[in-house]
C-alpha cells in the first residue's frame, strides 16, 4: 500500500495504527469498506471524519468495482494523530484515475458517473495514485488523507 503523503505534516511522535480489508470487488464492498472506516474513526475518537471519510472510501471502491475486473481489491486504513489515510489498491494496471475532463454543466446534471474523484479531489487534504510493479505496472492504489486537526494559520 502507498506510504503516508509528504506534504501533509505527519505527527511522528504518534505511533501509526493500520488497519487491512482484503475483499471481493463487488458491489456491497463499498458498504462494508464504509462502515469498517466508520467503525474506526469513531473508535479512535475522530468523529469529524465520519461523514467525509465515508462518501470518499465509497467513491474509490466504487471506482474498482466500476472499472476493473480484478477479483479482489485491498484497503489499508492508517490513523496517526488526527490524521486518516486510506490506500485502495486494485491490481489492474490499465485505466486512469484522474478526475476527468470539465463537462458542460447540462451533460454534468445528467450524468450517472464521473464525479467520484471530483469528489475526492474536492474533500480529501490530499489525494493521489500510486502505480506498483516499474516500468511494467500490476497494479494502482488510489489514497486519499482527512485531518481533524485544528487549522492554523499565520497573518502574511
Amino acid at each position: 500500500m502507498a506510504d503516508l503523503p509528504t506534504q501533509l505534516p505527519i505527527h511522528v511522535t504518534e505511533p501509526a495504527h493500520r488497519y487491512r480489508l482484503r475483499a471481493p470487488n463487488i458491489p456491497e464492498t463499498a458498504k462494508v469498506a464504509r462502515e469498517m472506516i466508520a467503525g474506526l474513526l469513531l473508535a479512535t475518537g475522530h468523529p469529524a471524519l465520519v461523514e467525509t471519510a465515508r462518501l470518499l472510501v465509497t467513491e474509490v471502491v466504487a471506482n474498482v468495482h466500476l472499472h476493473t475486473k480484478v477479483p479482489l481489491l485491498s484497503l489499508e486504513a492508517t490513523i496517526r494523530g488526527p490524521q486518516l489515510h486510506v490506500s485502495v489498491r486494485d491490481d489492474d494496471p490499465g485505466g486512469a484515475p484522474w478526475p476527468p475532463a470539465p463537462r458542460t454543466p447540462e451533460a454534468e446534471a445528467d450524468a450517472e458517473h464521473g464525479r467520484g474523484l471530483l469528489l475526492v479531489q474536492a474533500f480529501a487534504d490530499a489525494w493521489g495514485t500510486v502505480w506498483h510493479g516499474g516500468l511494467r505496472p500490476t497494479g494502482k492504489s488510489v489514497w486519499f488523507s482527512l485531518s481533524d486537526a485544528p487549522v492554523t494559520r499565520t497573518a502574511t
